[in-house]
């Protein structure tokens, strides 16, 4: 282990302590406030990562169960959470997409009937990323190991490569699928990591049921008018210098003679997708889990051995996720028993005291959405600032389901800023086509444009669905 890990560690370690052996404050209970502190270093072990995020999280359930704060009953009471599972299940999509090719023909199929003009080229892309958004809830998966090579090898075709060429296509077909990874992120629950995240955390802290249905409904109208806009701004930002050219859909061509016709484990990919869908869209009229309907869809998977148990095993991400989303339930859960996010509710509420609550719900959001500059991960944003904003929300009369809808959404969207703000940031800042003023400039103008859409579309969409 190299120094910097160890002295985060030590640092993490030194921030618990200090926090446990501070007397708690009024109206607090003491085992709140000690777990309370368990979670705050849990939270900064995720921020700065001396160990893997599931290894931090593990260690954080271990010691709340080992000094008694939590039973052990509690301590692990997340790990048979049906978000849980959900997610996982929607790794082993992920893993399905990416083991048959299925994403990647998606992809090529766009790019030969859209790909001529350079514009239509970064639309092709986009909507591959919208169709494989439902099922793959990485989007550093969807965007970084589908997605990422196919741009690659785009750009290359284009002799677009960083440096002088960079302006050719490159510049612009990387921007412009860095930022459809986070809109169709925000459209669908399992779109990203931690949308699961939002919405367990919703039901223990709020009290709202977010469902597969009511995220999409939500998201359905601000989510297809910025779908559309970001690719035209981004063209218009970036400023290709190919406007039209054949390379893009004969190396489609070319790469889909290569892949041959679809194969029976495609084939039956797709059906099982296309039924898990449905089943999710549907999910709230025939009162249908959503977590079975994944699980259905995993079985038919194993059965029909499009994937087989080997690749459930190996599948690091979905049980990495399983780990450290599990034990942030656990932990969340606990704090919710124990009074502590009623407390900091009750606490917060006279920073926007007086306030008419949708001018407050406003300000407050916006403070959520652009203190993601200081997070390098969604997961840890969401454990640390979720709970606390929405709590204070609702406390001064924000509904809980409005809530926790739209911090769900700028959740993904906060991403803008950054180029390390979620995981697909680095792989696509590193590729080089955009230095780091352009990608922090043009972030943060984006950035304020999402909030514009999603505020100036959202809201009266919102009030027409009886969301507030």
């Amino acid at each position: 282990m190299d120094r910097r890990k160890i002295a985060y560690g030590l640092l993490v370690l030194l921030v618990g302590l200090i926090l446990w052996f501070i007397p708690p404050p009024a109206g607090m209970d003491l085992n709140g406030w000690r777990l309370l502190a368990i979670f705050i270093a849990v939270i900064l072990g995720l921020i700065l990562r001396p160990l893997p995020q599931g290894a931090i999280v593990i260690i954080g359930v271990g010691v709340s169960a080992l000094t008694g704060i939590l039973k052990i009953g509690d301590a692990l009471s997340g790990f048979s959470n049906s978000t849980v599972w959900l997610i996982f299940t929607a790794y082993m999509f992920a893993r399905a997409f990416l083991k048959t090719r299925l994403g990647e023909r998606i992809a090529y199929y766009f790019i030969r009937a859209l790909g001529r003009r350079t514009l239509f080229l970064g639309y092709s892309i986009s909507l591959t990323d919208l169709v494989l958004a439902p099922a793959m809830p990485s989007n550093t998966a969807r965007a970084g190991g589908v997605i990422y090579p196919i741009v690659r090898s785009i750009c290359h075709a284009y002799d677009s490569e960083p440096g002088p060429t960079a302006k050719k296509v490159g510049k612009f077909l990387i921007f412009n699928e860095y930022h459809t990874t986070l809109v169709t992120g925000a459209m669908f629950l399992t779109g990203m990591a931690a949308n699961p995240l939002v919405a367990q955390l919703a039901s223990q802290t709020i009290k709202a049921t977010v469902t597969w249905t009511n995220w999409l409904i939500g998201a359905l109208l601000p989510g297809i008018i910025t779908f559309l806009i970001i690719p035209p701004l981004i063209y218009f930002i970036t400023k290709p210098e190919i406007k039209v050219s054949e390379e893009a859909p004969k190396l489609a061509r070319e790469k889909l003679k290569e892949l041959g016709p679809a194969t029976r484990q495609e084939k039956i990919l797709a059906v099982i997708f296309l039924i898990v869908l449905a089943l999710w869209i549907l999910g709230d009229t025939i009162k249908l889990d959503a977590t079975i309907t994944a699980l259905v869809g995993l079985s038919l998977m194993l059965i029909f051995g499009v994937l087989g148990w080997e690749d459930v095993l190996g599948e690091k991400g979905g049980w990495d996720a399983l780990i450290w989303f599990g034990g942030l339930v656990s932990l969340a859960t606990g704090l919710n028993k124990l009074g502590v996010i009623n407390w900091i509710a009750e606490a917060s509420k006279g920073i926007v005291s007086g306030w008419e609550w949708l001018a407050a719900f406003v300000v407050l959001a916006i403070i959520y959405y652009y203190v993601h500059y200081l997070m390098a991960s969604m997961t840890a944003h969401v454990a640390a600032f979720f709970p606390a904003f929405a709590a204070v929300m609702v406390g001064v009369g924000a509904p809980p389901l409005f809530v926790a809808l739209v911090l769900g959404y700028l959740t993904n969207l906060m991403a803008a800023t950054t180029h390390y703000g979620t995981g697909p940031s680095p792989i696509y800042f590193g590729s080089g086509y955009l230095d780091i003023k352009e990608w922090w400039g043009y972030g943060f103008l984006i950035s304020v444009l999402y909030l514009l859409l999603w505020f100036g579309i959202g809201l009266p969409y919102w009030k027409l669905l009886g969301l507030w």
